[in-house]
């Protein structure tokens, strides 16, 4: 205790001692009661309040109390040393009692000496001739707002009187910072405009948009010490053109035709929305009642004639078609058996197609030197084929029929059956659209280039989406016997569709929809996509989440806690994602990192003009999850603008340490170029990156050439996270005549067909796949049965799920088909069932000759 308090202790301890035996005396009593402060105890007329120190100003902390014959401060338990005191005395005219007065300045170094351990507090107590008081305490805390925001605002097209939602969270301050918002660079007042809503989370929502709410927002974030203001997010409202009520119908004209009509104006198209669709104007035949035209004489009676000849003539043409095509089906029933096709063996033959070019190129891999281990079954494609023989015998070679286009197996009379290869009937536009009006696919994209669709039974197929990574197979008997269902694949927009994110979690895949919701399936089907994690799982817990009918997302899985009896289940694999569900939905994989080590796999892309004929020429660095639809999504993009890719792509591991991704250009020839970025280098806020939810996220770097004939450039290009990976491109090109191999198609090379329904959508032949199953499901006492083929293709970890199953070969064989689809080595599965020693299984040789 400082010197100057010592005379002080005798009268507490006095005073302590005073108190202990009114305790004793009286009892419990006296320790619920609650009593009044003596008249000559010091109360406080001004106690310290909490304060904040902005930027260097030291902050005074005042105390006032009486009757008061001393106050000292004290500061997170030590008393402040005496000379640090203002004192000033004075007394009350009214009572006629001291009152004394204190004063303390607080420095930010006082307080930074203890930051982090716990809070900077001040505490002042005052004594009397009769007791000693405490005032509250007082927290001194340093004032700081940063200065990027942890989610800013997207810009947005939406159509009139539609809700919109523009997020917002401002960035970490102390004290906490307010919100406002801004439309125009004028603040949005809710209260005068009761349109506007903005949300105890600082989210601001327009309840019906209208064209007057067209305008660039603006969150802006302020405390005590500074004032912030996000991007803005441009929001357009737009108006979808409708029709007029049809006109009234004309007068009959000479043609015996009338007309009415209708106009786009109820509403006009207006800032970018849709004209309207459907006919403007539309006819029709007059009856001839009211055709001013007549019809008689000799000349019309002969036209009446000629007009009845040539309808008996087409009639009789009709009647013989039908007789030669009732013929030619009773001749095609008695050579095709029913479905027991599918399960008698048959000798494949040479498939020659009806046209040049329609076999795809990737189909020729599928010949393996070895081809006397596997049947390789017929490739049936979309197009309209035939080959020679039938389904029914090894050795009768006699007779020919087409596969045509239509459902996999058409009902013929007397239960034949004839086998077809799937195709969707009718437009990709119509197929998407009557999923659209459903009330459950309000969301699903109206245009067809990222959807995938095909009509399958109990056959199976296989939907993929070139050039993305994702694909649904449906393995056979997963549709059930008698049902065709119509089935598609789409992948979703980022900004049609916000996953709820919190903390630490991201988005590390795309949002794959599968369809339709509700169709009855016998078995799994599997759902392959990429994911951007990092090839450390012990650093995540990554969950599978589905969209229920409602809207919400729900968890379904949690990876590594999988169980069998749940409808889905998932492999992890270094870049792609197997989803197991026997529900179709919208799935994407969502991870939340357990530690700082944890990283996410970014794709960095260079792109720059295809042409240059001004001074400035631009390099734009984009950094997007490493997935292949991103990808795909950025180079068309790029396709439109005219870009081209000038380096390779390169991957970097994006931690989640809170802080942002930096770029800077470097080493430029200061004699022909020079740099038009004023700051040292641009950053990308880390939330911007981490959350997963942007799309296009990239910088832009403008160049200028000191004269135009200067086409050589020659830089050094960086990226890095602070205190993380990096990575750095040596750039060096002829700006107008660069012929390396680097364009819009680097990535773009998956030629897959969209939808193979049938035999073709797999590597196994339907027949051998049976063998293998029958051969394998069977637990044998030696161990030669499914688990050893699950050993062979290291897939041991999954041999719970496999073993919940009616049929593990099946699913393991839907896996191995999955895996290897464009690579697969049949022979590889072949010498498996050798080492297996289940040879017997493939009973079915075709020579080099026929492969």
């Amino acid at each position: 205790m400082p010197l100057h308090l010592r005379p002080f202790v005798r009268w507490r301890c006095s005073i302590v001692l005073a108190s202990l035996l009114f305790s004793c005396a009286g009892g419990e009593h006296a320790a619920t009661v609650t009593h009044p402060l003596p008249a000559g105890f010091p109360h406080f007329l001004v106690e310290p309040d909490d304060v904040y120190i902005v930027k260097n100003k030291p902050v005074t902390l005042t105390c006032r109390s009486t009757p008061a014959t001393q106050i000292y401060f004290k500061c997170n338990g030590e008393w402040v040393h005496q000379d640090d005191h203002l004192i000033e005395r004075t007394v009350d005219p009214a009572t006629g009692l001291p009152v004394m007065q204190v004063k303390i300045d607080i420095s930010r170094q006082q307080v930074e000496k203890i930051f982090g351990l716990e809070d900077f507090w001040c505490q002042c107590v005052a004594w009397s001739t009769t007791g000693t008081q405490k005032s509250q305490k007082a927290y001194v805390r340093i004032a700081y707002l940063r200065k990027n925001f942890e989610e800013e605002p997207l810009g947005k097209e939406v159509a009139l009187d539609q809700e919109v939602l523009l997020r917002c969270h401002p960035p970490e301050g102390v004290p906490t910072a307010e919100v406002e918002w801004q439309r125009n660079e004028e603040l949005i007042d809710p209260k005068a405009d009761p349109n506007f809503f903005i949300t105890v989370d600082h989210n601001l929502i327009i309840k019906q948009a209208r064209l007057a709410d067209t305008g660039n927002y603006t969150c802006v974030a302020k405390n005590i010490v500074a004032r912030r203001k996000s991007s803005s997010a441009a929001v357009i409202v737009y108006v979808d053109g409708g029709w007029s009520e049809w006109s009234k119908w004309s007068a009959c004209g000479t043609d015996c035709t009338m007309w009415r009509s209708r106009e786009c104006t109820q509403p006009a198209p207006g800032t970018g929305g849709k004209s309207c669709q459907g006919l403007d104007l539309q006819s029709l035949n007059c009856t001839s009642e009211q055709c001013p035209q007549t019809v008689s004489g000799a000349e019309d009676v002969a036209l009446y004639v000629g007009i009845v000849a040539v309808a008996l003539c087409l009639t009789l043409l009709l009647v013989v078609l039908v007789l030669v095509y009732r013929r030619k089906k009773a001749g095609l029933d008695a050579d095709v058996a029913d479905s027991s096709i599918l399960t008698t063996g048959f000798q494949p033959m040479g498939i020659k197609p009806t046209k040049p070019g329609v076999w795809a190129p990737h189909r020729a891999s599928r010949c393996i030197e070895n081809s006397h281990l596997l049947t390789i079954q017929p490739d049936l494609t979309t197009t309209t084929t035939s080959y020679q023989g039938t389904l029914r015998s090894r050795h009768d070679m006699a007779q020919k029929f087409s596969v045509s286009n239509g459902p996999l197996l058409e009902p013929l009379p007397n239960g034949s059956q004839t086998l077809h290869n799937g195709k969707l009937p009718g437009e990709p536009g119509d197929f998407v659209s009557r999923l659209a009006s459903q009330s459950y696919f309000k969301t699903l994209p109206r245009d067809t280039v990222n959807t995938s669709y095909g009509t399958f039974n109990f056959l199976g197929g296989r939907l993929t989406l070139p050039n993305t990574g994702i694909s649904l197979l449906i393995p056979p008997e997963a549709i059930p016997r008698g049902k065709i269902y119509e089935i598609y694949l789409t992948v979703q927009r980022k900004e049609d569709l916000r996953l709820p994110l919190a903390g630490c979690q991201t988005l590390m895949s795309p949002v794959i929809s599968c369809g339709p919701p509700g169709v009855v399936l016998t078995r799994p089907v599997i759902i392959s996509m990429d994911h951007c994690s990092d090839a450390c799982p012990e650093n995540w817990a990554i969950r599978l989440k589905k969209q229920s009918y409602e809207g919400t997302w729900e968890d379904v899985l949690l990876l590594g806690e999988e169980l069998v009896s749940e409808p889905y289940y998932c492999q992890l694999e270094a870049e792609t994602c197997r989803v197991f569900t026997e529900q179709l939905g919208r799935f994407a994989l969502v991870g939340e990192s357990l530690s700082m080590a944890a990283a996410k796999r970014l794709k960095l892309l260079l792109f720059a003009p295809a042409y240059c004929s001004t001074l400035e020429y631009t390099i734009r660095v984009y950094c997007t999850d490493d997935t292949q639809d991103l990808i795909k999504e950025v180079m068309q993009m790029e396709a439109q603008l005219g870009g081209r890719l000038i380096d390779e792509p390169h991957v970097l591991l994006f931690k989640d340490s809170y802080h942002n991704l930096r770029l800077s250009i470097h080493d430029l020839p200061q004699a022909h170029w020079r740099s038009k970025l004023l700051t040292g280098y641009q950053e990308i806020p880390f939330y911007h990156i981490w959350s997963g939810s942007q799309r296009y996220l990239h910088c832009t770097f403008t160049l200028e050439r000191l004269s135009v004939s200067t086409c050589e450039l020659s830089c050094t290009l960086c990226v890095w996270q602070v205190e993380g990976e990096g990575q750095s491109f040596s750039l060096d090109f002829n700006i107008s005549k660069d012929n390396r191999p680097l364009d819009s198609d680097f990535l773009l090379v998956d030629n897959s067909t969209p939808a193979l329904a049938g035999p073709s959508a797999f590597q196994i032949p339907y027949l051998i796949r049976q063998k293998i199953c029958s051969s394998l499901d069977a637990p044998c006492p030696n161990g030669s049965d499914w688990r050893l083929l699950a050993q062979r293709l290291k897939l041991e970890r999954h041999m719970s799920f496999f073993a919940s199953k009616a049929s593990p070969t099946s699913v393991i064989l839907d896996l191995w088909e999955v895996q290897h689809f464009h690579s697969g080595n049949l022979n590889q599965l072949a010498a498996v069932m050798a080492e297996i020693g289940k040879q017997e299984a493939m009973i079915f040789l075709v020579s080099d000759g026929e492969c």
